[in-house]
């Protein structure tokens, strides 16, 4: 899909946009640049694919943040497709600093929608989260808001220029921001790991189902959808007790010996995951994978609207302890 084609990925040096990155390399394209602002991380990365810069001369390191207009926009100039991976994530972060992330998460969002129609980029994928359904929190309400500004650019840019679509990820098992590498850290440290609530129940994905649905989402988006991937829904509790199992035998500890820590929810936490609203499951179309919600402006025609209700990990079926050790050992061989 991306053989000769010149790739854009915004906040390209996280966990998801390097998965994407190696992905999209095996597909030949003319150039993919890298766009973040951490240049320690670029240099990690760089040292990591030099036998790819050697081989093919298609990779470019590019420093700028998603704030700077006028950066971003030279970083697109002669772009066919963009990624846009680039936000401000951490809850309790975004609560403290609120405007930090509207300045990153809208307005840096608005940035990209604007370069990406002055340089005719054809497809832009936005990566959102499960926080901007019904948002509780700070960082969910910059990312809903974000959706919108995705949506409301397809649907008002007119025809013949930029497709834009968003997809929603749950939690990434193996991505740096997950829980497991900190309670593995925990367990090696303290012999203690923190739950915020063992009852809480989330959404799970590994990282190359991530980097899949972006790439389908890429390739069958006709403007304005949200992408979300059917994913398994976990219980916090059941998790931590698999990982103090799967950790302590990998290194090497009696299991006995590690406590849980409950600590209580964060503010704007909920204790379930939502994908999808029933409002927008109205506009939404079920496939095998994943669900397509359509941008409201455009409703599902009768011949292909399901009936589809909100989709929450408070009505998934949970997945079992011995599900959840599968899950694990499928993170570690990845």
């Amino acid at each position: 899909m991306f053989k000769d084609k010149s790739i854009l990925i915004i906040g390209g040096t996280g966990t998801v946009g390097q998965a994407l990155l190696r992905d999209i390399l095996k597909d030949a394209p003319r150039v993919v640049r890298i766009y973040s602002r951490d240049e320690y991380k670029q240099f990690i990365l760089q040292e990591e694919l030099s036998h790819h810069m050697k081989a093919h001369n298609n990779l470019r390191f590019l420093l700028g943040d998603v704030r700077d207009e006028a950066r971003l926009d030279r970083a697109m100039n002669g772009i066919d497709i963009v990624f846009d991976l680039a936000a401000l994530k951490h809850v309790p972060a975004c609560e403290y600093n609120p405007f930090e992330a509207v300045k990153t998460n809208v307005m840096g969002t608005q940035n990209v929608i604007e370069c990406a129609l002055k340089n005719k980029v054809e497809r832009v994928i936005y990566t959102s989260s499960d926080k901007a359904v019904a948002p509780t929190n700070t960082m969910g309400a910059t990312k809903l808001l974000a959706e919108r500004l995705i949506s409301s650019a397809d649907y008002s840019k007119g025809h013949d220029q930029t497709i834009f679509a968003a997809v929603r990820f749950g939690n990434v098992l193996d991505s740096r921001g997950s829980v497991l590498p900190l309670w593995k850290e925990q367990i090696q440290k303290n012999r203690t790991i923190t739950v915020t609530e063992p009852e809480m129940t989330r959404f799970f994905m590994h990282l190359q189902e991530a980097v899949t649905l972006i790439r389908k989402a890429c390739e069958i988006a006709r403007g304005g959808e949200i992408f979300v991937l059917k994913m398994p829904a976990v219980k916090l509790g059941d998790l931590a007790q698999v990982a103090i199992q799967y950790y302590c035998q990998e290194l090497q500890l009696d299991p006995s010996v590690v406590t849980i820590q409950t600590t209580g929810l964060r503010p704007g936490e909920k204790m379930y995951e939502e994908l999808m609203t029933e409002d927008e499951a109205l506009y939404a179309v079920e496939y095998e994978d994943m669900f397509c919600i359509r941008p409201m402006m455009k409703p599902v025609s009768q011949e292909t609207e399901r009936k589809i209700q909100s989709y929450s990990s408070s009505m998934e079926s949970l997945l079992s302890l011995k599900e959840i050790q599968d899950m694990m050992a499928g993170t570690s061989a990845e």
